[in-house]
């Protein structure tokens, strides 16, 4: 499909749910990491999957995560702490259970400020800075209060697909980091 095909500008109505799935196709080339976002719900910890979160500054730390507006973490971490929990690659089950499909039940560990998940490749525990409105998502963006990190390959997203990426491609050479399970 071409997106500037003149039935698409012409009808713009008609072909939007096909636009939409190209759309989505075409940004899912892009491969990412895995990471799910963590808060305290009203009924105890809730997460959602990513694929994607930023570095914006190191002075002061901030990050910044894009997280849909329909998931039950986004009302969850207006105005409170939340957590970036990076997957390492064993983690596919667990990506696939905050995807909503059957996968492996969460480990929660109490966070210095809001709970996070056992075991992850790395986690950034942050406090709201700011949230913008965009569309179908809030984007947040949080000050860094604490983090860590182990050795390990990665979780990665290209598409619907989860896909592992090694260590050494990463190019993480620090030794002596410790499991933070």
């Amino acid at each position: 499909m071409n997106l500037t095909s003149p039935e698409v500008i012409a009808n713009p109505g008609l072909e939007r749910p096909a636009w939409h799935r190209h759309l989505q196709s075409s940004l899912g080339r892009f491969v990412t990491g895995a990471a799910v976002i963590t808060a305290e719900g009203d009924q105890g910890p809730v997460g959602t999957l990513v694929g994607s979160f930023t570095s914006v500054s190191k002075e002061p730390p901030l990050v910044l995560v894009p997280v849909g507006k329909s998931t039950i973490v986004h009302d969850a971490m207006r105005g409170r702490p939340f957590v970036i929990n990076v997957l390492g690659a064993e983690h596919r089950s667990l990506a696939a259970h905050f995807r909503g499909q059957c996968g492996s039940e969460p480990s929660w560990v109490a966070g210095e400020y809001a709970p996070r998940l056992r075991g992850m490749l790395a986690h950034f525990e942050c406090t709201e800075w700011a949230d913008y409105d965009l569309g179908d998502r809030t984007l947040y963006v949080g000050r860094v209060e604490d983090f860590d990190y182990r050795q390990g390959d990665a979780l990665g997203m290209e598409g619907d697909r989860f896909v592992s990426v090694p260590e050494w491609f990463l190019g993480r050479t620090e030794p002596g980091r410790v499991d933070l399970g």
